[in-house]
């Protein structure tokens, strides 16, 4: 399988998705995109505490609801994935770049946190 490239529309549009999330109040503690074992496009991971972390389906509601309000057309809405806040995955990723000063850019690959493996990433925010 081709290893599918991230492209700087793709960067851009995440950028804007975690901008609504941001002036929606649901600030997201971890937002990357990643290239994940078992699928074939990148996902915008996204945990923030102020998302429902007691049910996925309003979770994805909020989250969708916040890009809709900021005005991004569905066909520039990027594959979301989302994760909850105390799942090993992001735990990890807090854990080691929390105290980091700028995530931005920074670039994650063929490493495990937690749980997850990640063959890529781009990442927005890590805190």
């Amino acid at each position: 399988m081709d290893k599918s490239a991230l492209v700087s529309f793709e960067i851009e549009n995440g950028k804007e998705v975690v901008d609504a999330l941001d002036n929606a109040g649901q600030t997201p503690q971890v937002a990357l995109w990643a290239k994940l074992p078992g699928y074939e496009d990148w996902r915008l991971v996204i945990a923030s505490d102020k998302l429902d972390q007691t049910s996925q389906l309003n979770a994805y509601e909020q989250v969708f609801s916040a890009i809709r309000r900021a005005g991004i057309p569905s066909h520039r809405k990027p594959i979301i994935y989302l994760e909850p806040i105390d799942a090993p995955f992001i735990q990890a990723l807090r854990r080691i770049f929390a105290k980091t000063a700028d995530t931005f850019g920074m670039r994650l690959g063929n490493q495990t946190f937690g749980d997850q493996y990640i063959e890529d990433a781009f990442v927005y925010r890590i805190c």
